[in-house]
């Protein structure tokens, strides 16, 4: 279990990891990328531990808030359990500590689960006959799990290199515990809705720069289709009535504590409409004070 034995020596020494002002709790389905988010933590200078059991973390949340750190970030990757009850208990008590404690949990379809498995040749921890079944028995025990997590990611259309953007995205600053943090994500119908959405905003009812052959091969980021689409008269009261209602929502959520939004902007291919409409909104939304990602998922496609 890496870095785990080197914890408790070191605890069985000097207890060098003293308090910690940050705990990262990486949980999810198996084969969902939990290896790869605590990875991307490692790199950023997080004290990682991988393939941890439940019963652990209370253990090792002792460990790290012993006196004596040097290490205020602490993420642990929760290996695959068959008790949620478990897990959620254990969280619970690393919560009451007083730390600073985010769950995230990464998801992804069935399908990609079971293609993602055939090709590693892996063997899948609940051992049924069927590895579907294996991964639907999973998702029903961590159900309870998912529904309490802080930032549920979906990986089901991201590559490694998009999650490790997402885990800089979100952990790569001090972020205090209720400092929200903001993504604006263009995305197509035609691949789909994006999963780890909080709102959906449908740009389909703008014209489509696709039908013009001089706009088709550009995106909404060249100034030609943003041109295309400021000229038509529905765009300005779109963008203005919803900068209005993000003006309401935005410091809401935040005085409810939320700690993740995700917007999302959706055209038929998602490359000209969503891109071009996703970039304005964030715009927008940093010319209120806020700092926004904004993340384009199908405009290569």
């Amino acid at each position: 279990m890496r870095l785990l034995r080197e914890t408790c020596e070191t605890s069985r020494t000097t207890r060098s990891l003293g308090p910690v002002s940050d705990f990262a709790v990486i949980a999810g389905l198996s084969g969902a990328g939990r290896t790869q988010a605590g990875n991307a933590l490692e790199d950023l200078g997080w004290f990682v531990i991988d393939n941890l059991p439940p019963s652990l973390v209370p253990k090792v949340g002792d460990l790290a808030q012993g006196p004596g750190s040097t290490t205020p970030k602490v993420a642990l990757v929760v290996g695959a359990t068959h008790d949620s009850a478990e897990l959620m208990l254990a969280i619970a008590e690393l919560r009451s500590t007083g730390a600073t404690v985010r769950l995230v949990f990464l998801d992804a379809t069935t399908d990609v689960l079971v293609r993602r498995y055939e090709s590693s040749k892996r063997r899948h921890p609940q051992a049924h006959a069927s590895l579907t079944q294996s991964i639907e028995e999973e998702r029903q025990l961590l159900a309870a799990v998912r529904e309490s997590a802080d930032l549920i990611v979906d990986t089901t259309d991201r590559t490694i290199y998009d999650l490790k953007a997402l885990m800089v995205d979100t952990f790569g600053g001090d972020l205090a515990s209720e400092v929200m943090a903001i993504t604006v994500m263009s995305f197509g119908y035609k691949h789909g809705l994006p999963n780890d959405v909080d709102m959906v905003i449908d740009c389909r009812f703008l014209p489509n720069p696709y039908w013009d052959e001089e706009l088709r091969p550009l995106s909404g980021l060249d100034d030609q289709i943003v041109g295309f689409l400021s000229a038509d008269p529905q765009t300005t009261p779109f963008l203005e009535r919803l900068g209005s209602l993000l003006e309401l929502l935005i410091p809401a959520y935040r005085r409810e504590g939320k700690a993740y939004l995700t917007i999302a902007m959706g055209c038929t291919g998602g490359r000209h409409r969503s891109v071009a409409m996703s970039e304005a909104v964030a715009a927008a939304i940093r010319a209120d004070g806020s700092a926004v990602r904004v993340a384009h998922r199908d405009i290569e496609k």
